[in-house]
């Protein structure tokens, strides 16, 4: 069996080579079982992401690996890699952020259960989990009211009075 970290490195230092912005590396093998690592990495434009694809694709042959597929070549925005137990994403900035993929896969592992603490042998928890608290009626902002159609009587400016007429 191959050694996933020897070819993250491979992956990392072929795309530092053509400086790539912003790599990242994540293990994600807490959150599925179809790849071990996903990199992600920001190039400035369409002709830097196809160069960084190429570049990564070589790398990974000549260590090795093989390239499982290509997708993304043609729009410029963004390219994914797929070694197999590695996918990377090269993205321009603006697509890297709409989409923010680090979110995704950068979720922290799971937590694993707790042993029991003075030899206790219950699930109880140590301490009584806390409620959440309702919300106060003052802190809801009530919405404003409109102004009404048409002024109240006091609100009107006073009518004049017509002159009488006169007439001869």
């Amino acid at each position: 069996m191959k050694d996933v970290r020897k070819l993250q490195n491979a992956v990392v230092s072929a795309l530092e080579d053509i400086k790539a912005r912003d790599i990242q590396a994540f293990d994600v093998t807490h959150v599925t079982a179809m790849f071990d690592r996903v990199i992600i990495a920001s190039a400035d434009s369409g002709r830097q992401l196809k160069a960084l694809a190429r570049n990564v694709q070589d790398r990974a042959r000549d260590a090795g690996w093989r390239v499982s597929g290509i997708e993304g070549e043609d729009g410029g925005d963004w390219v994914l890699v797929d070694l197999g137990d590695i996918v990377v994403h090269l993205m321009q900035p603006a697509v890297r952020a709409h989409y923010n993929l680090e979110e995704l896969w950068g979720q922290p592992r799971p937590r694993a259960p707790r042993a029991p603490r003075n030899g206790r042998t219950t699930d109880a928890p140590d301490k009584p989990a806390r409620t959440s608290r309702p919300a106060r009626s003052a802190a809801i902002a009530k919405p404003a009211k409109s102004a009404p159609a048409t002024p109240h009587r006091a609100e009107r400016p006073a009518r004049k009075k017509a002159a009488p007429a006169t007439g001869a």
